[in-house]
């Protein structure tokens, strides 16, 4: 019993040895960023937008839940991003993308060479816009992770909140147009991995594949994982059924892309 109780001790302290420092930091606009760095050197590192239909956050299970794992399982810096609400105003709309931009370029600035941007649902939509519409070379993500994510501003499709609280339902076609993210893919978009559920009646599945054809059609490596329950929204919740499997998937696809970059 002995034993068994000193090796407990000796692999929660092994978790200690690379457990996270935390700091938030406040960006110009009022956006707040909460980065987790490592004791231990690593130059990668992933921002992370919680959804909420940019109509609030998800910060617990799309957000700083993460962190841990984020740091132990697969050794990168990590930090989330509570960006502006845009409350459906139109000069607000590219608010979200600045606070993205600024955000990597934070990370940057803390010796961080790799830098990845990582959303669920509405806050997907924020990483795949960052990733398609960039708009200086330096807030560039070199690879982004997308959970379920709103992709198209088409009404077909979209997450009626999600284009409520953005553009506006009634926003002219152009504008839905900007923030359709699969329209603007090109062959520099960062690779993706996308993981989502069948049955998501939250976020049309649809949204993912017409992204993933985007992406394939432009020559960009994407990684695409559709599980066949679940719903929408589940993060890093326990009670997702298939949570060990897409945690893992993203652990090796992650790896990839360090390796092939060193």
């Amino acid at each position: 019993m002995i034993r068994i109780f000193a090796l407990i001790c000796a692999m929660a302290c092994s978790v200690l040895a690379v457990a996270q420092s935390k700091e938030t930091l406040t960006l110009e606009g009022g956006a707040r960023l909460t980065v987790y760095m490592l004791d231990k050197p690593t130059t990668t590192a992933i921002v992370m937008c919680p959804g909420g239909g940019y109509g609030h956050l998800a910060l617990t299970h799309e957000g700083h839940d993460m962190a841990q794992w984020m740091n132990t399982s697969l050794g990168v810096a990590y930090a989330v991003l509570e960006y502006r609400l845009p409350h459906n105003a139109p000069a607000e709309c590219w608010q979200p993308l600045s606070d993205a931009e600024q955000a990597v370029m934070t990370m940057r600035s803390r010796g961080m060479q790799q830098v990845g941007i990582m959303g669920g649902s509405a806050g997907g939509h924020l990483a795949a816009t960052l990733a398609t519409r960039h708009r200086t070379p330096d807030s560039r993500a070199d690879f982004q992770v997308l959970l379920y994510p709103v992709i198209s501003m088409d009404r077909d499709i979209t997450n009626r909140g999600t284009r409520e609280n953005l553009i506006g339902w009634d926003a002219p076609d152009s504008l839905a147009r900007e923030f359709s993210l699969d329209r603007h893919v090109k062959p520099q978009t960062p690779p993706a991995f996308i993981v989502l559920s069948d049955d998501d009646t939250g976020v049309a599945p649809e949204n993912s594949l017409r992204y993933y054809r985007a992406l394939h059609q432009a020559g960009v490596s994407c990684e695409l994982h559709i599980y066949p329950t679940g719903g929408h929204g589940w993060g890093f919740k326990d009670s997702f059924v298939y949570k060990r499997q897409w945690t893992g998937e993203l652990e090796q696809w992650l790896r990839k892309i360090i390796n092939q970059t060193k």
